[in-house]
């Protein structure tokens, strides 16, 4: 038999919460698609110097985005659906998905409070250690292949150089940001500046999609387990 009143109630919303996580499910899958895809990001990170790969933490996060943005959508069907037919063991295993989901996006969240920097430092280090190379004046053998790993860092980001304005960088600037006048060569145009911003403006964009789906989340184990006492109480439920 159907539920009536307040439980009715309930039952449309948790409907309504579930198309919303649905919803929610599909736009983090095609953000973390984006990310993994976007052209700074992939430009930066499939670099290679002398067999050293630059580092890939930030696509840990990513591959987890895309893995949340999809369970999300399997999940949120099948709540869905559950409201709809008043199942209590379908509304029993999205509520056991939920609590599992919401767990794993609280250790995610830890592990990118931890690593908020880790990110950006890692490819600092990695553009220094090309930096190093290219400014060498005693011509070592893997001076222009740090060459051209610079040069996809600056016309990435649009930047050049650490900002430090040395007299070393200052003789060989010219080749490594080509195009660019000696007065561009400033700390706004620094590249350690750039990579911070980006990386920055980005797990801030992932930690918002992880706030949002934590809310939608709370409601929807309390709609669930409401809904759940509802159905069972209902008459003709034995």
């Amino acid at each position: 038999m159907a539920v009536a009143g307040c439980t009715k109630c309930i039952k449309y919303m948790l409907f309504f919460f579930n198309f919303i996580f649905w919803l929610a499910g599909g736009v983090i899958l095609g953000v973390a698609l984006w990310l993994r895809h976007d052209s700074q990001t992939s430009n930066l990170l499939i670099l290679q110097l002398e067999g050293q790969q630059a580092p890939g933490t930030f696509y840990i996060s990513v591959y987890i985005l895309i893995a949340v943005g999809a369970v999300m959508m399997l999940v949120g069907f099948l709540g869905c659906y559950g409201a709809i037919q008043e199942s209590q063991c379908l509304l029993g295993t999205f509520f056991f998905f939920l609590v599992i989901l919401f767990a794993c996006e609280v250790a995610a969240a830890i592990w990118g409070f931890m690593n908020r920097d880790t990110i950006s430092k890692e490819l600092i280090n990695f553009y220094d250690s090309a930096y190093i190379k290219a400014v060498d004046v005693s011509g070592s053998p893997s001076k222009d292949a740090a060459i051209k790993v610079l040069g996809v860092f600056h016309s990435t980001l649009d930047c050049c150089g650490k900002g430090d304005d040395t007299a070393l960088f200052l003789q060989v600037a010219s080749s490594l940001c080509p195009g660019k006048p000696i007065q561009a060569f400033q700390r706004s145009q620094s590249c350690h500046k750039k990579l911070t911003l980006l990386f920055s403006e980005k797990l801030y964009l992932i930690g918002l999609a992880a706030l949002v789906v934590a809310v939608i989340m709370i409601f929807e184990m309390i709609f669930t387990m409401v809904l759940c006492c509802g159905i069972r109480n209902s008459p003709g439920v034995y």
